[in-house]
Formats: C-alpha cells, sequence, structure tokens
C-alpha cells in the first residue's frame, strides 16, 4: 500500500515537472562557451572587459569566455573535450592545432561566412596562411605578432656598437663584444644574448625564423623533413653562438622570460611586441631590430586564432557574430593598442588612432614591416610530433651534439611515428 502511495506520487511529480517543462518558453539567449589561455594576467583582463562589451552590445548572445590553463596544459583538456563530445563552442589556440582538430572532425569550416563578409578584404594576407587547411578556412586570426630582438641601447653604447646588425655574422659579432667581466671579478656579468632552451614549441617558434631564413624547411610534400641545408645552418649557428660564450642559455623551457633582459645580464633578447608593456614598466632602456638574416628576411607567425566546434544551428550563428566582432575595428584597435599585439585588421593598422599609438610606440613598426615576411609554422596533423622532434634536436644542438647528427635522429624518430 506504502509502496503504489509512494509511486503514485513519484508519477504525479513527474507529471507536473513535465508539464512545467512543455509550459516553459524556450531560452531566448543564445549562450555559448569559449575556452582560452590568452596570458599574461592583464592580457587576460583586457580580453574579458572587450567580451563583456559584446555581452552587454548583444542580449541575445552571451559569450562566456572561461581561462583553461597555459597553452601547453590546454591539449589533453581540448582533446578529453572533443572525444566527449563536450568541446567549448569557441576555441582559442595557435592554429598549429589545425590539422588535428580537422583529422577529428572537430571543426565548422568558416570560407563560406568569411567570403560573404566584407571584413575580409580588410584582413592581412600574410595571416591566411594560419587560416587555410586542405582546401577549407578552418580560424580567423585573433591578433597578429611576431619576433624580433630587443636591445638594451646603453650597453651597446658602451660596447662602441653603432649599428644594430643585420646579418648573422654581424648578429655574432655583436653578441660577442656585448660579452664582458664588467665588475673586474675574473667572470663574465653580462652576456650579448638570451637563448631559448628546451624542446617546447616556444623554442621552436623562436629559432624556425632562422631555419626559414636559411631556405630551410621542417616539412615538405607532406611530409616531415628535417635534414635540409637551411635547417642544419641554423642550428649551426646557434651552436656557434653558444661557442662564442657570448650567449646565456635560459632554464629548460623559461626562454620566453625578459628577467636577465631587464637587470642588464644580456644584452639582447628574442621576444615578441606582448612584453611591451611588461618593459616600459620596468623603466629600463630598449629598443628592438628586425630578425638578422642569412639568405632571406624571415620570422614565424604569432598569435593565436579562434575555432569554430562543430555545435548547432543557432549556436553556429552566434558564434560568427562573435567572430565578426573579433575581427572588426572596434575590437582590434582596443585590443591591439591595450596589449601590443599587432591589429589584423588592415583597415585598423591604417588609422588616425593607430598611427598615433605606433607614433607613441614605434618600436611596433619593426613588428608590422616583418610581416611581409611573416610565415606560419605548418599546419599538418603530426605537428606536435613534429614540433617536438625538431625542439628536442634544437635543444641537443645547444648542448654541443652535432646539429646535423640531431636533425638526423629526430627525423628517424619522426620516420617511426609517421610510418605506414
Amino acid at each position: 500500500m506504502i509502496f503504489g502511495l509512494i509511486t503514485l506520487v513519484s508519477a504525479l511529480l513527474g507529471l507536473v515537472s513535465c508539464q512545467s517543462t512543455l509550459d516553459r518558453p524556450p531560452d531566448p539567449v543564445t549562450h555559448l562557451t569559449l575556452w582560452q589561455g590568452i596570458g599574461p594576467p592583464p592580457n587576460r583582463d583586457v580580453f574579458d572587459a572587450l567580451v563583456q562589451r559584446f555581452n552587454d552590445s548583444h542580449p541575445d548572445i552571451q559569450v562566456e569566455s572561461l581561462y583553461v590553463g597555459h597553452p601547453d596544459q590546454q591539449i589533453p583538456k581540448i582533446l578529453t573535450a572533443i572525444v566527449g563530445n563536450a568541446a567549448p563552442d569557441i576555441l582559442w589556440y595557435s592554429p598549429t592545432l589545425t590539422g588535428q582538430l580537422v583529422e577529428l572532425e572537430a571543426l565548422e569550416p568558416l570560407e563560406d561566412w568569411l567570403n560573404q563578409s566584407p571584413i575580409q578584404a580588410q584582413l592581412d594576407p600574410a595571416l591566411l596562411e594560419t587560416m587555410a587547411f586542405e582546401d577549407h578556412l578552418w580560424s580567423i586570426p585573433f591578433g597578429a605578432n611576431n619576433t624580433a630582438v630587443f636591445y638594451r641601447p646603453s650597453l651597446f653604447q658602451q660596447a662602441g656598437i653603432a649599428t644594430p646588425p643585420r646579418t648573422w655574422e654581424e648578429l655574432r659579432q655583436v653578441a660577442r663584444a656585448l660579452t664582458q667581466d664588467t665588475n673586474g671579478d675574473g667572470r663574465v656579468d653580462q652576456h650579448g644574448m638570451f637563448l631559448s632552451l628546451g624542446k617546447g614549441e616556444w623554442n621552436v617558434f623562436v629559432w624556425l625564423p632562422f631555419v626559414y631564413s636559411a631556405g630551410g624547411w621542417l616539412q615538405r610534400e607532406g611530409r616531415a623533413d628535417l635534414v635540409n641545408p637551411g635547417a642544419i645552418a641554423a642550428l649551426e649557428f646557434a651552436q656557434t653562438l653558444v661557442q662564442d660564450g657570448s650567449v646565456l642559455l635560459s632554464p629548460p623551457e623559461r626562454g620566453f622570460e625578459v628577467d636577465n633582459f631587464l637587470t642588464g645580464k644580456v644584452a639582447m633578447q628574442i621576444t615578441g611586441p606582448w612584453t611591451l608593456a611588461q618593459m616600459q614598466g620596468a623603466g629600463i632602456d630598449f629598443d628592438v631590430f628586425p630578425l638578422p638574416q642569412d639568405q632571406q628576411p624571415a620570422t614565424v607567425l604569432g598569435g593565436e586564432n579562434f575555432f569554430l566546434c562543430r555545435t548547432s544551428p543557432k549556436k553556429r550563428q552566434a558564434a560568427l557574430e562573435f567572430l565578426a566582432y573579433i575581427l572588426s575595428p572596434e575590437f582590434q584597435l582596443d585590443w591591439a593598442t591595450q596589449t601590443g599585439f599587432l591589429p589584423v585588421n588592415l583597415a585598423v593598422r591604417e588609422s588616425p588612432a593607430y598611427q598615433a599609438f605606433l607614433a607613441e610606440n614605434p618600436l611596433l613598426r619593426v613588428f608590422i614591416d616583418q610581416m611581409a615576411a611573416a610565415r606560419s609554422r605548418p599546419l599538418v596533423p603530426g605537428y606536435a610530433y613534429l614540433s617536438e622532434n625538431f625542439g628536442r634536436a634544437m635543444e641537443a644542438t645547444l648542448l654541443g651534439e652535432d646539429p646535423e647528427t640531431a636533425l638526423a635522429q629526430a627525423q628517424t624518430r619522426l620516420d617511426l611515428i609517421f610510418s605506414p
């Protein structure tokens, strides 16, 4: 009897709950989840404020921006979410993940939407290489950057160096001249250059421009191909700088830190415009010059892109509206002037407001001018393996191994990974 009464009550409650659900009007707001790993924290605060501005002006669309960790920590989370059908609606990440995401059928292609948008004509054409893979466009650029060499003019002046180096050989000579025992204790306490040690993506990002400048590559005709004259030349040059004793190597995987540059322990460091605010805040003298070249000028495109993950038609439409906002002059101008990233929108770069910003921060022109020679990292599905093994070869070279041998060992590992 009691059991029957409980069953009846449960059934009635279920009917009431079902009826209330049927009576409830559909939510007029489209909620989107965005995963990002923007850093440093001040840049993340800028982004979140700009997302809130979009939300305030689009009451029918609400984007939830979630910080999910440093990019190096995100890959397991991203892949687990995709396999478990729990991916975010919008994903922020380096375009190097494109091939793998396409292989997992996780993305919505964007070319039909972008081809109909007037904003396409305003995009820097150099960035197309970061968007395109297998005849489709899979992402939109968020903010562009590349690397150059920051230097301390006061240290150059003290060493009698009048002009920044333009070639690899000049860079080597300048680095040696800047390496000094400044306090006379018999030990070097000022190095010419700070070099990144490690096998992670940052190390690859820093050294790939040297490979490109020497006419080299990491892959050709769809396959990994590390043992080529340009790659060998780039690693040999890096090793020469170490053998000269003119460089200070970073702790493993910490090559992006600028503390030694700020304190004057090194006179030059390869980094990007995102460090501008940090250096200005330190109150030091600094300037920047383009990456010295071997055969040709070269740099590598940095910055992250936004991917639209497979989702419902309603969410897709809302997400495209948000992506249009990301590319808009409204967003790009504020993002660029508050973070130091380069606008991806050419109309913004030419605008009076951004030109005024450049007049106040003229060193950014170096990075803008380098965009003409900027290239993307490969977007192939196995890029993570390609990057790791080139990074291992680079690390081994800096620690004394023969460059060609290190690249050959890396190529052997890749051949085993990618063998049919």
